[in-house]
């Protein structure tokens, strides 16, 4: 249990310090990914970028992972 926390904080701290990265690319701003403006702050739901992610890593561990 504790390596599966370990993983997944050390996963979202790379994530974080990427986000720029990734903006510059284009990843977060695609067609299905959802902005929701409102006056307490604005809700954002990166789906399709999250599903593309999902993707590339998936074939990568297909191709390097055995």
């Amino acid at each position: 249990m504790m390596k599966w926390l370990i993983t997944l904080v050390l996963a979202l701290l790379v994530l974080g310090l990427l986000t720029p990265w990734l903006n510059r690319l284009g990843l977060g701003r695609l067609p299905g990914d959802v902005q929701i403006r409102h006056k307490r702050g604005v809700f954002y739901f990166p789906f399709a970028s999250v599903i593309l992610m999902s993707l590339a890593l998936t074939l990568l561990v297909h191709l390097f992972g055995r």
